[in-house]
């Protein structure tokens, strides 16, 4: 089996309906479906084909590692420094409206906007917990309803994105099949989806691993760490390489310093 970090995975920031339990595992939806997984209990886990999609162990990063790090030795050192993170086959509804939320937001106040539109607005699940609420759900309801969530100006984006998907207007399948651009675009489509926000629903939601978001954080890894360098170097797993950079740059910021005492 392809190794794993559930740590490195899980709170990477590409997810955010999984919770750290005192014993080390992990608790989550995902897809209407409940979870409690950990380092022991993977191997059982994955052998159901839902989760086996859902960890992505299709998917052999043992090679990509192999194959990114043939190209910058930075990104080697990145590569190795977190060997079990991996991208998830999330809900592409999900992923977007997460992405939505976290606009201007950190890590544990995106987790609550987006337990409370689930607590609101979510089936209740037999096995506890609710469901992400559909996208024909959130088209029916104001800025108003959504005042509960408190995700202030993003109640606008969205509702707009829900009716965009639940019109057919946006088939979030059809732009998984799109080319890179016209993927990106046609997300953009949705009131307050920037490139960013775009480029997140795209790798997390549809698994397009060539999309590599960029935040404040990835500009200045780009800049300082690969400077000269466009996403498109990284080739088809560009995304699996953001995510190595972006663990790296984080974990390291005396890599760093130079550029934040010239700024």
């Amino acid at each position: 089996m392809d190794y794993i970090d559930l740590a490195q995975t899980l709170e990477c920031g590409q997810c955010f309906r999984w919770d750290h339990q005192p014993d080390g595992s992990y608790t989550g939806i995902a897809s209407g479906r409940t979870l409690r997984v950990s380092e022991e209990n993977l191997p059982d886990i994955i052998k159901d084909p839902f989760w086996n999609h859902y960890f992505d162990f299709d998917l052999n990063y043992t090679n990509i590692r192999a194959e990114l790090a043939k190209k910058d030795p930075v990104l080697a050192r990145a590569a190795e420094y977190a060997p079990g993170m991996r991208i998830l086959n999330q809900e592409p509804w999900e992923a977007l409206c997460s992405f939505i939320l976290s606009q201007n937001n950190n890590i544990p106040r995106i987790r609550g906007l987006v337990a409370r539109l689930c607590g609101e607005f979510g089936e209740t699940l037999e096995q506890g917990g609710h469901a992400f609420p559909t996208p024909e759900t959130l088209a029916e309801l104001t800025e108003a309803d959504l005042a509960p969530v408190r995700c202030g100006f993003r109640a606008r984006y969205l509702i707009d994105a829900a009716k965009k998907v639940a019109s057919g207007e946006i088939d979030l399948e059809q732009v998984r099949r799109l080319p890179l651009d016209e993927a990106r675009a046609k997300l953009m489509t949705i009131v307050g989806v920037g490139p960013k926000v775009a480029d997140c629903a795209l790798l997390y939601g549809l698994h397009r691993l060539d999309a590599f978001p960029m935040d404040v954080w990835m500009k200045r890894a780009m800049r300082v760490l690969f400077p000269g360098r466009t996403p498109d170097f990284f080739g088809p797993y560009a995304g699996i390489a953001q995510q190595y950079i972006f663990h790296y740059s984080r974990m390291n910021p005396q890599l760093f310093a130079e550029d934040e005492a010239a700024s």
